[in-house]
């Protein structure tokens, strides 16, 4: 009975001690098995494992990849356009021996902090370099960026054990107090290069109606010669046949020049005339022995018969015309000259003689 008593409590202290000696890893974490805060053994595969108890210890981390949100900071690119930026990483812890000694008992906590700092410091680094602007951070290029912060940020966070798997940009945006001045600036920018636009437009434009107008000009002007040159040669035709009438019946040009006569003295304005009846305007409208007269008189001269008015007569004396028409032509000739009156009732218009 003494000995079962005894060896009881032995058994217990026994059982306890093994049960405290083992220990279990996770596949999803990395132990370290310290003794007196010394590092004695590194237990990275899952499984069961042993330390002695109540000397030795077990501490645990976590081997997944885990995320660190930065706090927002401000940057200024080289174009001077502050932004607020705030990113996002991934790391995982690469060496547990490494973290331990770095961070110690702070653990996570201390490691995050600081792998904050050196997020933070690499970013304004790197945005804050030559030739990198805010359209640059703000277009697709900000991919190049983000790479190239995490390769300067993995080789920073090896003296803490932790690998950075990924840096992201979350967010990138104007301070809420240039927003106003930024968006202004902009629109400035915006409203330069439009004008530059519209003078390159209006230039060329300028080019263009001048080159237009030069080749009209030379159009018209070719176009004025070739229709001088017809003219010419059209006026030249006219009298050719004009002599041509004129040496076959003198008579009959003079006669058609007086035609030309009358329809110049009755057209336009010129309606009224004043003028004596016995004037050489109506010679051809007095009797049918005109040609005969003109033949005998003039000797086959071509001279037509003058449109000159007499001088002006009194508006008493216009009024008091022959009763007596003029003789009329011979048929022929009064069907091409028209019914002209004896005296016209207006205002003295001395006419020009007939060419």
């Amino acid at each position: 009975m003494r000995k079962t008593t005894f060896l009881l409590p032995i058994l217990v202290i026994a059982v306890i001690g093994i049960l405290s000696s083992i220990f279990v890893v996770d596949e999803r974490e990395k132990a370290l098995v310290l003794q007196f805060g010394q590092i004695k053994s590194v237990k990275e595969e899952p499984g069961l494992s042993f330390k002695i108890p109540l000397i030795q210890e077990v501490v645990r981390y976590d081997d997944r990849i885990l995320s660190l949100d930065t706090e927002t900071i401000e940057v200024t690119p080289s174009d001077d356009r502050r932004l607020v930026v705030d990113a996002f990483a991934r790391y995982r812890i690469a060496d547990v021996v490494q973290f331990r000694q770095a961070v110690g008992v702070g653990g996570l906590r201390a490691a995050e902090d600081r792998l904050s700092s050196v997020l933070n410091a690499q970013i304004r680094e790197v945005l804050g370099a030559d030739q990198v602007t805010s359209d640059t951070i703000l277009s697709e290029d900000r991919r190049d960026l983000m790479i190239r912060i995490r390769d300067q940020a993995r080789l920073s966070a090896r003296g803490l054990g932790l690998d950075v798997v990924d840096v992201r940009l979350k967010q990138t945006n104007l301070p809420a107090q240039n927003l106003e001045a930024t968006f202004a600036r902009m629109r400035a920018e915006r409203e330069r290069e439009a004008a530059d636009e519209i003078a390159r437009g209006n230039e060329a434009a300028q080019r263009v109606r001048a080159l237009a107008d030069r080749t009209v000009t030379e159009t018209l002007s070719e176009a004025e010669r070739e229709a001088q040159i017809i003219r010419g040669e059209a006026d030249a035709e006219r009298n050719r046949i004009f002599a041509e009438a004129f040496g076959a019946d003198e008579e009959f040009f003079a006669f058609y020049r007086s035609l030309q006569a009358y329809e110049n003295a009755l057209s336009g304005n010129n309606s009224r005339m004043v003028m004596t009846p016995d004037s050489q305007f109506f010679e051809y409208f007095k009797n049918d022995n005109t040609f005969a007269r003109r033949a005998s008189g003039n000797g086959g001269s071509s001279a037509a018969p003058e449109a000159s008015g007499s001088e002006a007569a009194p508006e008493q004396q216009g009024s008091a015309a022959p009763d007596e028409e003029p003789a009329t032509a011979p048929d022929e000739q009064a069907s091409a000259a028209p019914d002209l009156p004896a005296v016209s009732e207006a205002e003295d218009t001395t006419l020009p003689e007939g060419q």
